[in-house]
């Protein structure tokens, strides 16, 4: 029987979640139920006000103009030629472009703009309208997938296509609330994409590379994961977006915080709202007071940060670092580990079958950590050496019958992380010699050839392990020893020249991506 296999648990964040002052402006309403909901609105309202100080808003409509003329002028000149944004500017039919938006925006969830354009591409040229993916099996749309990480993205994705197609009579809602409201897995982020790129729709939105250009431009040193400090963002988000052209405003702020104003090394001197970010200000006046041998003393256009009373600025945990610059900003969010987890797994062959060598894939159960995708035959263990190999054998003996335990061979490991889980594969190999080709597989499994197993279904993990099953057979071209036990060996630090690749490719995180906790790679 087939064994049961860990599923992933989303840890998505909720608001009634987070801590501190944020407990106190949520719970306000919970204290009195009796208040009228708009009454609560604007006391909510109020309590954010009175919490946050005039330094890190925008302090009139004149600002705010230069901010988005700025920004729109650079983008204008600057912005990276991506399928796409060409697909969306070309595109008349409403429907067609915000799918293709949409595909995109899915892509780009915790993916890097490198790696998604193959994919998107082939997409497109696939399943160029929302009927032809709503057509598409689950199996297809793995297929394409595979490699690309965060497989249930690609699911929720087809779910929605499908949605639209049989009960919105083809057509895409056209507001980022009716959008976030009937699609699954649309969350704010997304849904504002689609809404402003697609339809002209003027709302802001926040995603990692926006939180990022805001907390610098504004100076916002507080955690940006905080119901208080995310609430903030979205406000300045919606504050900034340009009402003319929202989608290349949306785009242009992204645009910025992927290829200039990035996480390490920011290129402040070609940022073109570098005049109105409080960050490179802070800088400036740091490096004066050290250049001069003074004390830092607050500028009057600067937020007193020892008082304690700005809900925005960075906690007094947490000093200026000089040699960070404007890096000091956003805070880094504290993550967890991922969670250490060791399988067995085997690539069992056949190779006197019948049309070439065949191995043997079975399925993922249909929910959890890369639902429905194929894999070698795998068990979950938690102890290694004879346990391992006994039970090991009798998953493979599940699937096909007796099997010889002494062809049964350990070579070596392969580690793997995923979003929230590092686990290490304990390989074994198997080769069915001189015993009768079987032809036929029970439900759950297949027997596929080399090639189809390269454009099946398949995790990248293990595509890495049957690179080291193949790296042990006879002929093989044999590495390091220590490439053939583990393919998780440390890479060398990039060269200044490809950092600056990683940055401008760098992916953006929308605040409505799959959490970290719910999905892997």
């Amino acid at each position: 029987m087939r064994k049961p296999r860990p599923t992933g648990r989303s840890h998505r964040k909720k608001a009634s979640r987070q801590e501190g002052g944020d407990k106190c402006v949520l719970n306000s309403s919970q204290a009195k139920p009796s208040v009228p909901d708009g009454l609560v609105r604007q006391q909510k309202k109020v309590v954010l006000q009175a919490s946050v100080s005039p330094y890190h808003l925008f302090k009139d409509t004149a600002e705010i103009t230069a901010f988005r003329g700025s920004l729109l002028s650079w983008y204008d000149r600057e912005k990276r030629d991506l399928p796409w944004r060409r697909l969306a500017e070309g595109e008349v039919d409403l429907d067609r472009r915000a799918y293709a938006v949409w595909v995109s925006e899915i892509m780009l969830q915790q993916t890097q703009v490198a790696t998604v354009i193959d994919y998107y591409t082939q997409w497109m040229q696939k399943w160029p309208t929302l009927q032809d993916l709503a057509s598409a099996s689950l199996e297809e749309v793995n297929q394409l997938w595979a490699g690309l990480g965060y497989y249930s993205r690609g699911r929720r994705l087809q779910e929605g296509a499908r949605k639209v197609v049989e009960e919105l009579g083809g057509h895409m809602p056209h507001t980022a609330e009716t959008l976030q409201q009937l699609l699954p897995g649309v969350g704010r982020y997304t849904a504002g994409a689609i809404a402003s790129i697609a339809f002209g729709q003027a709302t802001g939105v926040v995603d990692g590379n926006v939180v990022r250009v805001l907390c610098r431009v504004r100076a916002i040193g507080a955690d940006p994961s905080s119901t208080l400090v995310s609430q903030q963002l979205w406000s300045l988000a919606q504050l900034l977006v340009d009402p003319v052209r929202p989608g290349d405003f949306n785009q242009a702020a992204m645009e910025l915080g992927a290829t200039v104003c990035t996480p390490q090394r920011p290129l402040c001197s070609q940022c073109p709202v570098q005049s109105l970010c409080r960050a490179r200000q802070r800088v400036k006046r740091e490096q004066l007071s050290a250049s001069q041998s003074l004390p830092h003393s607050p500028d009057v256009e600067e937020c007193a940060p020892n008082t304690g009373q700005c809900q925005l600025c960075p906690p007094p945990t947490k000093p200026w670092d000089q040699t960070l610059g404007v890096a000091n900003f956003p805070r880094k969010a504290s993550r967890r580990p991922p969670r250490e987890e060791c399988s067995a797994t085997c690539v069992l062959e056949q190779p006197g079958a019948l049309g070439g060598s065949r191995l043997l894939l079975v399925q993922r159960p249909s929910s959890g950590l890369l639902a429905g995708l194929w894999e070698f035959p795998s068990v979950t263990m938690e102890s290694s050496g004879q346990c391992q190999h006994e039970a090991l054998l009798q998953e493979l003996q599940s699937w096909v019958g007796p099997l010889p335990a002494t062809r049964l061979k350990h070579l070596g490991e392969v580690v793997h992380t995923f979003s929230h889980i590092k686990l290490t594969y304990q390989v074994y190999g198997l080769a069915l010699e001189g015993q009768i080709p079987v032809t036929t597989a029970p439900p759950g499994a297949r027997w596929l050839t080399r090639e189809e197993f390269h454009t099946a279904a398949v995790s990248t993990a293990m595509k890495k392990v049957f690179q080291m099953y193949e790296g042990q057979q006879p002929g093989a071209c044999k590495g390091s020893k220590r490439s053939q036990v583990s393919i998780s060996s440390s890479r060398k630090k990039p060269s200044p020249g490809q950092q600056v690749l990683d940055h401008f490719f760098r992916p953006h995180v929308p605040t409505d991506a799959p959490s970290l906790n719910s999905v892997a790679q």
